[in-house]
């Protein structure tokens, strides 16, 4: 059975468009790879954030709505969203829509 899940991830502020919109691609393509079904992927906001993450204020927030069998993709995502100095958080939920 397919499960909904939702990526938030926040991007560093200072980046250009091209470096994101490339990074967008290359995260969306990791989901993809490993067997998720993107329904969307779009920005939300720049946004002031709580607390200062690596030495930001600010950040640019993406939001992913996706469905896997399982969590390969995911886990995937979790993984290589870690080694990358371009994001500074991402959060995974697993969406209840009925």
């Amino acid at each position: 059975m397919e499960t909904k899940y939702e990526i938030t991830y926040i991007i560093r502020p200072d980046i250009d468009d091209a470096t994101k919109t490339a990074l967008v691609e290359r995260f969306d393509n990791v989901l993809t790879d490993n067997g998720a079904k993107l329904i969307n992927s779009k920005d939300w906001s720049k946004r002031r954030l709580a607390y200062e993450i690596k030495g930001f204020n600010e950040g640019l927030y993406h939001i992913v709505n996706l469905t896997a069998d399982d969590s390969k993709a995911i886990d995937e995502f979790d993984r290589l969203s870690k080694f990358s100095g371009d994001i500074l958080r991402q959060m995974t939920v697993v969406r209840d829509d009925k």
